[in-house]
């Protein structure tokens, strides 16, 4: 499958994704949204910043999933993989307070990160405010 992942752009993740600094998109929910159980190793993630082209691509290296997560499992996720997931030490008590009562959490790990020609998509049937979206050929939402 292909994936669009919509990056929150005061957050400067798809600088970080280019550099090698994040290794890791992390996707926390209260309920399970896509790409839960629709994202696997092979799979193709394709990066924009909100409000921008689509520029970047990457290949899904692996994914794990976590389920019935706590404040303490939350805090255990950001302590082991956050510094891959590109959030600074000092960054990580802001981002536990943000996920604490979250419920499910993706990690995918990223590989092969590269700019590519950018272009838009048509968002047109998943919602003004998905941030995420699975496609089985991005060629469907590519605009020509």
């Amino acid at each position: 499958m292909d994936h669009v992942a919509i990056m929150k752009k005061s957050w400067r993740l798809t600088q970080k994704i280019l550099s090698g600094q994040k290794k890791i998109e992390s996707r926390w929910y209260k309920t399970k949204h896509s790409p839960w159980g629709k994202i696997e190793k092979g799979d193709t993630v394709y990066f924009k910043d909100s409000g921008e082209l689509v520029s970047i691509k990457a290949t899904v290296g692996k994914v794990i999933s976590f389920s019935d997560l706590t404040p303490a499992k939350v805090k255990n996720i950001l302590d082991e993989y956050g510094k891959d997931d590109g959030i600074e030490k000092d960054k990580i008590k802001y981002f536990f307070n943000l996920f604490k009562d979250k419920k499910y959490c993706l990690l995918i790990f990223l590989k092969n990160p590269e700019k590519i020609k950018p272009f838009d998509i048509n968002k047109a049937g998943f919602g003004m405010m998905s941030a995420w979206l699975s496609v089985d050929k991005i060629n469907q939402i590519k605009k020509k």
